[in-house]
C-alpha cells in the first residue's frame, strides 16, 4: 500500500496543477518497473481539446517513451475513475493495472455507471484497485467544484446587478 500510496501522491500533484489553471482536477502518472515514465493532468478547457484528459495525455506519453502502443507492463494511477473515452483508451492500450483514488458516481467506467475495465467481452481486462488516498483525491474536486459554484453565482450577479 505504500508503494500504491507513493504514487497516488504523484497524481494529486498533477491534480494540483489542472487545479492552478482552472481545470477539473484530476491528475494521473503511469509507472513501469517502479518508476514514473508518464505523467498527465486534465487541460479540456484550456487546450480546448475533448481529448485532454489527464489519462490520454499520460498514455500517449507513455507510448512515446517505450516505443509502444501496448503499456502491458503499465500501471496506471488517477485521481479520478475514468470516464468511458479514458476506460477505451485504458483498455486498447493493454494496460495492466488502473489504481483510483475516488469513484466517479455519475460518469465513471472502471465500476460506478459501468466497468468498461473489466468486461468479458473485451479481449483484455485490467486489474483495478480502487480507493487509494480517496479521501484526499475526493477533498481536491470537492474544493474546486465548491468554488466554482460560488464563482459562478458571482458572475451571475454581476450581470443582473444594475
Amino acid at each position: 500500500m505504500e508503494e500504491q500510496e507513493k504514487f497516488m501522491r504523484e497524481a494529486l500533484k498533477q491534480a494540483k496543477k489542472a487545479y492552478k489553471i482552472g481545470e477539473v482536477p484530476i491528475g494521473c502518472v503511469i509507472v513501469q518497473d517502479g518508476k514514473i515514465i508518464a505523467r498527465g493532468y486534465n487541460r479540456r478547457n484550456t487546450d480546448k481539446v475533448t481529448l485532454a484528459h489527464a489519462e490520454i495525455a499520460a498514455i500517449k506519453k507513455a507510448s512515446k517513451k517505450t516505443g509502444d502502443w501496448r503499456l502491458e507492463d503499465c500501471t496506471m494511477y488517477v485521481t479520478l475513475e475514468p470516464c468511458q473515452m479514458c476506460a477505451g483508451a485504458i483498455v486498447q492500450s493493454r494496460m495492466k493495472k488502473v489504481v483510483i483514488g475516488c469513484m466517479n458516481p455519475k460518469a465513471g467506467c472502471a465500476g460506478s455507471v459501468l466497468n468498461l475495465l473489466q468486461m468479458q467481452e473485451f479481449n483484455h481486462q485490467v486489474e483495478l484497485e480502487r480507493g487509494v488516498l480517496e479521501e484526499a483525491c475526493s477533498e481536491i474536486l470537492s474544493r474546486f467544484f465548491k468554488e466554482l459554484r460560488v464563482r459562478n453565482k458571482k458572475a451571475k450577479q454581476e450581470l443582473t446587478t444594475p
